[in-house]
């Protein structure tokens, strides 16, 4: 383990633990709430508009997976990893460039391609943490409050959502590496995010 890449995770310490909290939180919550949500469940589905469920890209929330889909993995669960992604992969070269701390990073004989590569992989490694915690989360409370959904597949859609994560927080870590500027990197990325959800509820 390289002392970057533990001075990274050190650096990020207390923004890496509010976020796994607050990931932890929104998941437990969600996921619980089906428990209360169910009896009512047809009396809310047939309360919203078809062109409502079609943006919210919600097929079915009468049933367990219709609501996980809903509640977790496709409308609200991706919004807080994402941006959590993208906020932390800000830190990695944007924001030491634009603060001048990045020649204090690089005291050791770093080339410029072997920094950039191990704030990723520390950074990396954070990011897909973060982004597996509704996997671990959903996993034991689902069977708990009746979500009949298999393992298997809250399995696939963890992947999904990691990857999903993983798309946009590279994105970003481009453009911030090519540009040294966070505002920029955020901002395309977080404009493809949003674009990319809304062309998804068109197709």
């Amino acid at each position: 383990m390289s002392p970057l890449m533990r001075k990274t995770w050190r650096d990020g310490r207390r923004a890496t633990i509010g976020w796994a909290v607050g990931v932890t939180a929104f998941t437990a919550i969600y996921t619980s709430f089906y428990s209360s949500f169910a009896g009512t469940a047809q009396m809310k589905d047939d309360a919203l508009p078809e062109g409502m469920k079609s943006f919210l890209s919600i097929d079915d929330m009468t049933s367990a997976a219709g609501y996980l889909q809903a509640s977790v993995y496709s409308h609200v669960g991706p919004l807080p990893v994402i941006i959590c992604g993208l906020l932390l992969i800000a830190r990695t070269i944007p924001r030491p460039e634009e603060d001048g701390g990045i020649e204090l990073l690089m005291v050791n004989p770093l080339s410029r391609r072997a920094f950039a590569v191990q704030r990723l992989a520390a950074t990396g490694i954070t990011v897909t943490t973060i982004a597996a915690i509704p996997w671990l989360v959903v996993t034991p409370i689902a069977p708990a409050v009746g979500i009949d959904v298999p393992a298997g597949n809250i399995a696939s859609a963890s992947v999904g959502l990691i990857a999903l994560t993983w798309c946009f927080t590279g994105i970003a870590f481009g453009i911030g590496a090519a540009t040294g500027r966070r505002s920029i990197a955020l901002a395309v990325a977080g404009t493809l995010a949003v674009a990319t959800y809304v062309l998804r509820t068109w197709i």
